[in-house]
């Protein structure tokens, strides 16, 4: 047990160091740069064939109002970051190495918690997302209408092709609803607007450095913040292959997550 907590601990210290050196390098790339009051976040592993177009792709304005594109490159041995780097608008936090999806949306969290943004928008690197609908993403949270809300691709269209993950995501919202009161149609996207208040509320009780879409809304809905809705369409991966794993093995770990957050949150 010693042994195991021992590498616990190193392991968290060189995750420390890792955000510590990203968060280093941003600054001197803007030096006292603050971020507006919203911030529309892409994660990005190994992505270099499509970050480019999701890039070019991010209106220039939501609803009239300036915004922030922040990317955070999670580490990865491609061009992600140079071709992130490219675009002016766009604020680049780069791990050096490969610390998970769900260690990048955390940063992403802390960073808009620290800096006093208000909403953050969350969307994927490979193309699934529109950016253009990210003005609808986020009008329930302007409206005041909810503080956590999903673009939902069964309430939309999913042109995607793999059943087996059409069919996850029915599971999991059945499952996830029953555990939480919710009426939610799609709770595996990432594709979201937060209200950052919520965020700074749950942000010390997140942990999962994978398939932390699942952990996020559990205890959100849990500690009573407001979810709401609105359709997206979900286009095919415009290129390469999903970092998720195997569909199997995708499920298994996915609905770990979900089961533990809901006994942890209970």
């Amino acid at each position: 047990m010693a042994s195991h907590d021992l590498e616990k601990r190193r392991l968290s210290k060189l995750r420390h160091y890792a955000i510590e050196q990203a968060m280093a390098q941003l600054e001197a790339e803007r030096p006292g740069y603050q971020p507006l009051a919203i911030v529309a976040s892409i994660c990005a592993y190994e992505e270099e064939g499509n970050i480019g177009a999701v890039l070019e792709a991010m209106p220039e304005t939501i609803n009239g109002e300036p915004y922030t594109i922040l990317v955070v490159v999670d580490g990865g041995e491609d061009k992600t970051a140079e071709i992130a780097r490219s675009f002016p608008q766009a604020v680049v936090i780069e791990f050096p190495v490969n610390l998970g999806h769900g260690v990048a949306l955390q940063v992403t969290y802390r960073y808009c918690i620290d800096h006093n943004v208000k909403y953050v928008v969350t969307l994927d690197a490979d193309g699934q997302n529109d950016p253009a609908e990210i003005p609808d993403v986020l009008a329930p949270l302007l409206s005041d209408q909810a503080d956590f809300v999903v673009a939902s691709r069964r309430l939309g269209q999913d042109r995607t092709s793999d059943r087996f993950r059409k069919l996850g995501v029915l599971t999991f919202s059945f499952i996830m609803n029953l555990m939480t009161g919710a009426h939610l149609t799609d709770t595996s996207t990432g594709y979201r607007a937060l209200r950052v208040t919520m965020l700074a509320d749950v942000i010390d009780r997140l942990t999962q450095e994978q398939y932390q879409t699942a952990e996020l809304l559990i205890t959100c809905l849990k500690r009573g913040w407001r979810a709401a809705e609105v359709p997206t369409v979900w286009h095919p991966r415009q290129s390469g292959t999903t970092k998720k794993g195997a569909n199997w093995l995708f499920g298994f770990r996915y609905a770990r997550v979900v089961f533990g957050t809901w006994w942890r949150e209970r």
